[in-house]
């Protein structure tokens, strides 16, 4: 049986769900793009190619060999997208929670059953229908559980808006012993620089008391000043707009002082390295255009 155990973001990795870009299928529709980066970038006809996004996926993969970490891969599905394994479930503790992800993407929980099936399975549950929640929205902390969500009454015409307001009061009750912190984010359907399709693509923790953040990502200037009085202003690395686009905070700690970073993230990878960190630097510039990046194809399962 797998003993879960997550209480944050950054403790030594033990376990981890890595997605894969295996037989990813064709270039979607127009029609079918699911955020505005990749909308973009099928329009452009710049939208990534498998062979390349495989060799990214096998830089983190290498990455994670090398720190001795006992890596899961989804079975594999013909011409479908399982590069997010971040969407489709996380772990609280010792809980697993399935998500409610858009319908499209429900084959990629079957692809982690074998996974799952090594799970008490006590400890596996999955919310009810109206609960919307994905784990790239869902960040521990400790005490804290931060959760991106979007408050707006338009919140059903929004396919960014993943995470709603029955998902925050659903892990509140499920874990009232923790800080259940939910955070107002600024969603757009058209442009990828004003979208924070979830909380990791605005604000991430690093280290013990460090974090990276774009301000401009919560529509509520108190929700950004929560982050900054709990973590000191002095310790956030404040990224910019064409920075946020390009996913600087969805990077991926193994430990305490390390984080695996995209290679191009120079102004950050300066930044983590003058603050002590360890930084694995790979390509994953591919994979953005997708609007996910690193946190976004982990699943974490046991952190120390």
């Amino acid at each position: 049986m797998l003993q879960l155990n997550i209480k944050n973001e950054t403790s030594r990795l033990r376990a981890v769900v890595l997605g894969s870009a295996v037989q990813n299928g064709p270039t979607p529709s127009i029609e079918e793009a699911y955020d505005p980066k990749s909308l973009e970038h099928i329009k452009a006809g710049t939208y990534p190619l498998e062979k390349d996004m495989v060799v990214e996926m096998e830089a983190f993969n290498a990455v994670f060999q090398r720190y001795g970490i006992n890596v899961y891969r989804p079975e594999t599905i013909e011409n479908y997208n399982q590069i997010f394994a971040r969407d489709i479930g996380f772990v609280i503790g010792d809980v697993f929670v399935k998500s409610n992800i858009l319908p499209d993407r429900e084959h990629e929980l079957d692809a982690i059953q074998y996974v799952i099936d090594q799970i008490d399975p006590l400890k596996v549950i999955r919310p009810p229908e109206e609960v919307h929640i994905e784990g790239g929205d869902v960040m521990l902390w400790n005490d804290h559980i931060f959760i991106g969500t979007y408050k707006g009454s338009d919140y059903k015409d929004y396919i960014t808006a993943r995470t709603n307001m029955h998902g925050v009061n659903y892990i509140k009750n499920l874990f009232p012993n923790k800080i259940v912190k939910e955070f107002d984010l600024v969603k757009s359907k058209i442009e990828a620089r004003d979208n924070a399709l979830h909380l990791d693509c605005c604000f991430q923790p690093v280290g013990k008391d460090k974090g990276i953040i774009y301000k401009r990502g919560f529509r509520e200037e108190a929700d950004y000043m929560y982050l900054v009085k709990l973590f000191g202003k002095e310790n956030l690395f404040h990224i910019e707009r064409n920075e946020m686009y390009n996913m600087f905070s969805n990077v991926f700690s193994i430990d305490e002082n390390i984080v695996v970073s995209e290679k191009n993230f120079t102004r950050l990878n300066n930044w983590l390295r003058a603050k002590g960190f360890i930084v694995e630097e790979i390509p994953y510039a591919e994979i953005a255009k997708q609007e996910g990046l690193l946190r976004c194809s982990t699943l974490p399962l046991i952190r120390d």
